[in-house]
């Protein structure tokens, strides 16, 4: 108990001044696996990332593999089962963490680096990572529990429509596959699929790894090399087919029983390294990204009430990730408030921001720039993106500039060119009543 509490204390207590500008150092281990490593000596512990280029558009025929596969790592590895292998990590206070989603499959480990407890959390890491065993009896329970979740997001409409604009923006692409795959794909999963999944991506030149904290560079290599070296090296994962841009708009309406209407829209939107990254970015801020003061927010909640909440995001991904917008209102008011988030982005693309407007948001994005590597695992995340979609080394120390160079002009020519408003996928769940004339 002592321990789990002094890796609390110790998080919160974390000086955000102090990763301002983290010095990143990039190898390549042994076994074709790229590093990224930051030394952050302030406090007793550190953060590991495993990334495998090994999410859900790599699922092929078989939706949920990709999911099912990385939460099935814990549950047994190395001849121990689940409870041993929790248990191991819990007695030393690591906590160990897998998520798969379309790009990636994640997982983490925070440890302190106290000899023995680090030497126990990593080599238990290592083991669920290099001898997973897949056992018959935990599969049965995964597959039952991603089951029960799938039939959950029936009775959600954001999750259905969610489902409904991922399906119909990525048509014949893998992005179209959600990661928590089907009913039917899930059931026909077998064990084998699995391990046959993990053979070809859970490979070391598939693989980055991140590692921040208290361990020297001589440390971090070691950690990488027992985390990589017994994995096959296999090959990186094919490249992801471009997203096709959207022809016409397009409208999926779904009957919910509810008195809210939820609603979608978007298109195609940027990939991760995109040369208009910056304008867009900024540009969605003073639109609908900064919540209660963003553009969407003063049109459709502020000035009109139609709704608690309304926003707009680039999900920016190996290839170009959607463009979303999205709000619930009142079935009756679905049509004004889909109309009005409508031509307030019409409004913003021909017209762009005041200066005033980009002003402000340069120094809201900028000023939070310090919560967002304030503490370890924070930086390993962002380490791991880096590797993963191979951003130079100064990222972090250039965001803020980069932020600040943007010009009013620079976001009405991205905009222009990159988003069209009369050629959007817009899905709408809800009541009977909900209407789009």
């Amino acid at each position: 108990m002592f321990v789990r509490v002094f890796v609390c204390v110790i998080a919160l207590t974390f000086s955000a001044t102090s990763w301002a500008s983290p010095d990143i150092e990039q190898w390549t281990t042994a076994n074709q696996t790229r590093v990224y490593y930051v030394h952050a000596p302030e406090l007793p512990m550190v953060d590991i990332s495993v990334v495998f280029n090994a999410g859900a558009a790599r699922d092929a025929e078989k939706p949920g593999v990709s999911q099912m596969t990385a939460a099935m790592l814990d549950e047994g590895a190395g001849k121990l089962d689940a409870d041993a292998i929790a248990t191991a990590f819990a007695s030393v206070g690591a906590k160990y963490g897998a998520s798969a989603e379309r790009d990636m499959a994640v997982f983490s480990l925070r440890t302190l680096t106290e000899e023995k407890a680090f030497n126990t959390a990593l080599k238990m890491f290592s083991t669920v990572l290099i001898q997973p065993d897949f056992p018959a009896d935990a599969f049965e329970r995964i597959q039952q529990r991603m089951l029960t979740g799938l039939q959950a997001e029936k009775q959600s409409p954001q999750a259905m429509a969610t489902r409904a604009f991922y399906e119909n923006l990525y048509v014949k692409h893998p992005y179209g596959v959600m990661p928590s795959g089907d009913p039917d794909s899930v059931k026909q999963l077998t064990p084998s699929d699995l391990q046959a999944y993990y053979q070809q991506y859970y490979v070391s030149s598939n693989a980055i790894v991140a590692i921040v904290g208290a361990v020297d560079r001589k440390q971090a290599e070691i950690i990488a090399e027992q985390l990589t070296a017994g994995l096959k090296t296999g090959a990186p994962a094919e490249p992801l087919p471009e997203v096709a841009e959207l022809n016409e708009a397009q409208l999926i309406k779904q009957t919910y029983p509810s008195t809210q209407t939820t609603i979608l829209m978007g298109q195609p939107g940027m990939s991760r390294d995109d040369p208009d990254y910056f304008p867009l970015y900024v540009g969605n801020h003073i639109l609908g990204g900064s919540g209660l003061v963003s553009q969407l927010s003063d049109e459709l909640r502020e000035k009109r009430g139609l709704t608690y909440g309304v926003y707009s995001y680039f999900r920016p991904m190996q290839q170009l990730g959607p463009y979303q917008f999205a709000l619930q209102t009142r079935n009756e008011k679905a049509p004004e408030a889909l109309q009005v988030m409508r031509d307030t982005l019409t409004t913003f693309v021909e017209n762009g921001p005041t200066e005033a407007e980009l002003e402000s948001a340069k120094q809201n994005i900028t000023g939070g720039f310090a919560l967002r590597v304030d503490s370890n695992s924070k930086i390993a995340d962002y380490l791991a993106m880096i590797g993963f979609y191979d951003l130079p080394l100064d990222y972090l120390d250039s965001f803020n500039d980069k932020v600040n160079a943007v010009t009013v002009a620079q976001i009405k020519d991205a905009f222009k060119r990159r988003v069209n408003a009369d050629k959007m996928l817009t899905v709408l769940v809800g009541g009977e009543t909900t209407q789009t004339e």
